[in-house]
């Protein structure tokens, strides 16, 4: 049996240096991408997964541009599919729970910044305790969708670009530095808030 070897590593930096936390949704904290689960339900998962995958492979540079094709596609889909797609579907990754409960226990403030939607977004948030939430709206119209996004105060779309400047905002409002945020995400869209 090959013996044990340990190591032991000091990082710079201590949890109590840093000040808030950003997380991605989507993949990140919870193991379906939503829009992906959605389109199932219209029966067109594998023509907006195939977008999906393409956009967090950095394949497709222009995010907003990727959601609105994915977002034409689910045209007419009732909201019980969202529904059910939350009830049956989604499940927290594992740790996720944990960590966020570890960081704000050590006094950090949370930030749940997501491409995907507020119908999900708003009970990842409440369930993990988040501060601070920015995603999607549905347009909804008659208990279905329309195949479009509701025009928020800050925009539309949560992007790469909004998802850096709601970490900065953030900061901002708590006053820390952006070096004292942790940005955590799995796309080419959360490259932007990780290099804030």
């Amino acid at each position: 049996m090959t013996p044990l070897i340990t190591q032991h590593f000091t990082p710079p930096l201590a949890l109590a240096d840093f000040k808030l936390a950003a997380f991605d949704m989507d993949s990140t904290l919870i193991n379906i991408e939503c829009i992906d689960e959605i389109a199932a339900a219209a029966g067109k998962k594998a023509e907006v997964a195939a977008i999906t995958e393409a956009a967090m492979r950095g394949e497709i540079t222009d995010f907003k541009h990727s959601l609105r094709q994915r977002l034409a596609l689910l045209k007419g889909v009732p909201v019980t599919a969202l529904e059910e797609v939350l009830k049956s579907r989604l499940q927290f990754n594992p740790g996720a729970r944990e960590l966020c409960a570890a960081l704000k226990a050590a006094g950090l403030k949370l930030l749940l910044v997501s491409g995907g939607f507020t119908f999900f977004a708003q009970f990842v948030a409440a369930e993990l305790h988040m501060d601070f939430v920015r995603s999607n709206e549905l347009e909804i119209e008659g208990g279905v969708l329309t195949g479009g996004l509701v025009m928020q105060a800050w925009g539309e779309i949560c992007d790469g670009e909004e998802k850096r400047r709601m970490l900065l905002a953030c900061c901002a409002e708590i006053g820390c530095t952006p070096a004292q945020a942790i940005a955590v995400g799995d796309g080419a869209n959360d490259l932007p808030m990780m290099a804030a």
